[in-house]
């Protein structure tokens, strides 16, 4: 049987099922999007093009990948990643014993994943790669009926925006954005299955984005539009009260990581730690101007990682300038691909591409929220990795359109033109340009980042001092400290809790924190009432350090909250070293 007969054996089904929706001459049918078996198999059926697509891909993946393991990381982000699966498995619970901004799921699926592999920063920066993987194949997936040319060049465009940003780090909006594209892909399925097949990827949509909820709960808008567009896709009577029920029962199994975590932490610290925190408290010193100010950085970390910028030696816009414009693209090219696709499809237009390219659309838009709450470099690419890639395809069907007895192909390679001629102008030197830095280590023309090592454990500073000194301090409190006791981790000037370096906690599993506030955030930790005083004042030891000294946001950050913590440290702890010139010191319990 070939794939073709497999997508269209369904439409045997009996009379009372739905039909599902027809492709027409112009859809790739083997496309998994789209019915099909997704073309792997069959060389007759075109598998030597898509896995010569897949390969390529792969190998434009695995050029960085050595300089990406040995990459510095987020001593906060990466830090509680790597700590916060840790503790959940030790009997704390998240929003009671400690702060997190986001749902349960990321840190239940790592906690088991480091179970089986390791509480290891390879294992993590591994799940990481996965994630990453994960959507770079969904977007390749999604671009299927445009054909395998097309579905190549968005998933090797859409590796530059994915591998940059933070590196392979495991962060919580990778694994939800992977898993609200991978909604979407069965959620355009459903409509070209029918039967058995039909209600499974109605299932498995629900699931997925009912999965990602629990990952990031503010993809909400998206994956709500997502499933809502199944639901009315499958409005009829015949089928709305199957779709409703089935894409109901995916989601509730979906949801198990925000049951249990309903169970054990509350109704009332769930909506503290998960909503109000995060949504109003937060915001004011997290928050960056809309539009990104033109003749400066505005965010702390992006000033930083521009202070010595790795080699570029393309001609560029620069990088104030180009976040501006940035900013404004994205909504315009996330809109104009809503806009098209409803378009097309209100002309009667319903065929694959137009069904794919409206379903892409719809999570581009919805995640717009994500980087308009902060727009440094970062946020942006987080969101357009999503519908920049698929410009290609989106200018493919308007070259088609004006010229459609023009061959598919030279659509398709006027939209990869396009698509790279605008993530240079405006996003090189945050996407190709590190792709090109993180080669080049894997390649040894550039050192790597600079290992800090207790035991099994690892960690990347890019640099010098800050390493030598997290060195330093950690060996000394290997040497002094005994398991049991409780440790705490900040910034030096602890009524400006603008960072925390929580990797710290994670070398010492044998210590227990001492803080409710492992990640710390402005207007959180340090306003006046909260318990980081008294937090404090439990611990045996605390290292403190000047990393982030240097802090500078147009935001509340810069307010100096709560003295209590500083007087804590002068009444009732000592110095007991410091270490180069003072960037790190660590205090213990006089």
């Amino acid at each position: 049987m070939t794939d073709h007969d497999q997508a269209l054996e369904p439409l045997a089904a009996p009379v009372a099922t739905p039909s599902p929706s027809p492709r027409t001459a112009s859809d790739d049918g083997t496309a998994f999007v789209l019915g099909g078996s997704g073309g792997l198999r069959r060389r007759d059926r075109g598998a030597v093009g898509t896995w010569l697509g897949l390969v390529l891909i792969a190998a434009i993946v695995a050029l960085p990948l050595k300089g990406l393991y040995h990459f510095t990381g987020g001593t906060m982000e990466e830090g509680f990643m790597l700590y916060f699966p840790e503790r959940i498995w030790k009997g704390d619970v998240p929003n009671v014993d400690f702060l997190h901004l986001y749902g349960p799921g990321a840190l239940h699926v790592l906690m088991f994943w480091y179970r089986l592999f390791g509480d290891t920063l390879a294992a993590e920066r591994t799940f990481g790669l996965i994630q990453h993987v994960g959507i770079i194949l969904a977007l390749f997936t999604l671009a299927r009926p445009w054909g395998r040319a097309a579905a190549t060049a968005v998933g090797t465009l859409a590796i530059f925006y994915i591998l940059t940003p933070i590196g392979l780090s495991a962060m919580a909006w990778n694994g939800g954005l992977a898993l609200t594209l991978w909604c979407g892909v069965f959620a355009v399925r459903s409509t070209y299955v029918s039967g058995r097949s039909q209600r499974a990827a109605w299932a498995v949509a629900g699931f997925l984005g009912a999965l990602a909820l629990t990952y990031r709960p503010d993809l909400v808008i998206a994956v709500g539009a997502v499933l809502g567009w199944v639901l009315w896709r499958h409005r009829r009577a015949a089928e709305a009260r199957a779709s409703r029920l089935t894409v109901l029962a995916g989601a509730v199994v979906g949801m198990v990581p925000m049951w249990v975590h309903l169970a054990m932490a509350g109704p009332a610290a769930i909506w503290r730690g998960m909503f109000l925190d995060p949504v109003f408290h937060l915001r004011a010193g997290r928050e960056l101007p809309r539009p990104p100010s033109w003749g400066r950085l505005d965010g702390a970390l992006q000033r930083i990682a521009e202070t010595v910028p790795p080699w570029w030696p393309f001609p560029h816009v620069a990088a104030s300038n180009a976040l501006f414009l940035w900013f404004f693209a994205m909504f315009l090219i996330a809109f104009a691909m809503l806009g098209f696709a409803i378009w097309q499809r209100r002309r009667g237009e319903r065929d694959g591409r137009s069904t794919a390219l409206l379903v892409t659309a719809i999570v581009s838009v919805g995640i717009l929220p994500q980087a308009w709450q902060r727009p440094d470099s970062t946020h942006l690419t987080w969101v357009t990795c999503v519908s920049w890639p698929f410009f290609v395809v989106f200018v493919a069907d308007l070259v088609r359109r004006w010229h459609p007895r023009r061959p598919r192909r030279l659509g398709v390679a006027v939209g990869m033109a396009a698509a790279v001629v605008l993530a240079f102008t405006l996003t090189s030197l945050f996407t190709f340009r590190y792709y090109l830095f993180q080669s080049r280590v894997s390649l040894g023309r550039v050192p790597e980042a600079i290992e800090v090592k207790r035991g099994p454990r690892s960690f990347y500073f890019g640099a010098v001092d800050a390493a030598f000194a997290s060195q330093e301090v950690i060996d000394v409190l290997d040497q002094w400290s005994t398991p049991g006791e409780l440790l705490f981790v900040g910034p030096m000037d602890l009524s400006r809790t603008w960072y925390s370096d929580s990797m710290f906690y994670w070398m010492f599993p044998e210590l227990e924190p001492a803080t409710y506030y492992i990640e710390m955030d402005p207007g959180l930790a340090n306003k006046a009432g909260s318990r980081l005083a008294d937090d404090l004042r439990s611990a045996d030891w605390a290292i403190l350090t000047a990393f982030w000294a240097g802090w500078d946001e147009p935001n509340s950050s810069m307010d100096f909250g709560s003295p209590e913590p500083n007087q804590v440290i002068k009444d009732d702890f000592c110095l007991f070293g410091e270490y180069q010139g003072g960037l790190v010191r660590l205090y213990n319990r006089c």
